[in-house]
């Protein structure tokens, strides 16, 4: 087995700590009879806990070395990947060396385990090659990534040869990408002292624009903008600004669903971290997909000068936003960042006894905004908007049974001792009902 991987050349950046490195070495060292069985059998096993713990976390099934392998072959970043998430597959000399890397992952796909685990009187290989997963609710993994991994794992298993293989990958490249920008649909950062880490989001809400009722205007602005992106038309960063509870965050969570199987990917961002927007862009402005960097609940106060960030990388740096990224953001505040009468009045005396211009702060202020090409106001519904919502929810439930006249009544005693009226509102008063019914 190392020998075989020793003759990689685009996918042999596996990582020093990789499980087939790690275990391709403990099968040299059986082969060369140099280290006592029962050490062998102990770092065997060290291994298996580490697939099974990546298993788990990933969903996998059924075989999970198969699983594992094509796991390697869709996450390894490459300068072939790379390019084919681009291009697809293209003519050229490096589908020579790809293919050369194929046929070796084919070989390790039908590797016979069998004989070291008769030397060694060990089944864990038989075991992760037939595999049953306990069945595991969607939260506790990363559903999206275990479907791809799988698919791929028996089409490979399926394959012929390195020919085949090579169709079958370079095919996924071309739709979903490579690495966690191909596999996950969302991501925070984490910031390190050089450059910023990201991080998967395993599990994103499984909505979709249809589930939030009414604001049909408002949707249907930030549809048009989305598909303008995702196309590769012009498109502008987007506001969406209103009352809580009204559906801003919901719209935006299900973009990236309705979205992702165009390309479209999905960054979370928090305001302390808007001093890292530089090295986010820096790292996907060359990737094949479109990044919406979303900013949650995004305002400032007065003493605050993150917007300073903000502003320089929409527009205004000497380096142009590349057309790959827009950012979308919500707010309870048209204006983002609190005004006070102060800024309203136009001239202030300093300690110096110069007047200064209060109104040039507050142009600084609007400036921000004014970066957004779109905005799209989400206002609380009046009452018999509410009423429409909750009666549209209602039919959501098998388990709750009221008239209308019922449920608006009881609706409305829930709103006035809940928050008023919003969507939200209206969809914890279904919470209740439902698991009262319960």
């Amino acid at each position: 087995m190392y020998r075989e991987i020793s003759k990689l050349i685009l996918y042999r950046d596996l990582g020093e700590d990789s499980i087939l490195l790690r275990l391709a070495r403990i099968f040299e060292d059986y082969e060369e009879g140099t280290v006592n069985p029962a050490d062998l059998t102990g770092r065997i096993y060290d291994e298996m806990k580490r697939l099974l713990d990546l298993a788990t976390a990933y969903g996998f099934d059924t075989n999970l070395w198969h699983n594992y392998l094509a796991f390697i072959l869709i996450t390894n970043e490459n300068s072939f990947s790379i390019t084919s998430e681009k291009v697809g597959a293209n003519d050229g000399t490096v589908n020579q060396f790809a293919k050369s890397d194929f046929r070796i992952f084919k070989r390790l796909f039908d590797f016979d385990f069998h004989p070291i685990e008769e030397a060694l009187g060990i089944d864990c290989f038989t075991t992760i090659s037939n595999y049953r997963a306990i069945g595991k609710k969607e939260r506790m993994y990363n559903k999206n990534v275990s479907e791809k991994v799988q698919d791929i794992s028996r089409k490979i298993e399926l394959a012929k040869d390195e020919e085949d293989i090579f169709r079958i990958v370079t095919d996924f490249y071309k739709a979903y990408g490579v690495g966690m920008f191909g596999l996950n649909k969302a991501f925070r950062i984490r910031h390190q002292e050089q450059n910023v880490k990201f991080l998967p989001i395993n599990n994103t809400e499984n909505v979709l624009l249809q589930d939030l009722i009414g604001y049909e205007l408002q949707k249907q602005k930030l549809v048009e903008n989305t598909e303008a992106f995702v196309q590769g038309r012009l498109a502008n960063n987007v506001l969406l600004f209103g009352d809580s509870g009204t559906g801003k965050s919901t719209c935006i969570k299900a973009i990236i669903n309705e979205y992702y199987d165009q390309g479209l990917r999905m960054i979370e961002l928090y305001k302390h971290q808007f001093q890292d927007l530089s090295a986010i862009i820096s790292q996907i402005k060359n990737r094949n997909y479109r990044f919406i960097i979303f900013m949650d609940d995004l305002s400032f106060e007065e003493f605050e000068i993150e917007y300073k960030y903000l502003k320089a990388v929409i527009e205004g740096g000497l380096e142009t936003k590349p057309d790959n990224v827009l950012i979308y953001a919500t707010s309870n505040r048209r204006h983002l960042i609190r005004e006070t009468w102060n800024d309203r009045s136009d001239m202030e005396h300093s300690e110096g006894g110069e007047e200064m211009h209060r109104s040039d702060t507050m142009q600084e202020k609007l400036s921000l905004v004014n970066r957004f090409g779109v905005t799209i106001n989400f206002s609380r519904p009046n009452q018999k908007e509410y009423f429409h919502i909750v009666k549209e929810l209602a039919k959501r439930y098998e388990n709750i049974h009221m008239s209308e006249e019922e449920l608006c009544a009881e609706a409305n005693k829930w709103e006035l001792a809940h928050g008023g009226l919003s969507g939200r509102t209206a969809q914890q008063f279904m919470n209740y009902l439902a698991g009262k019914s319960e």
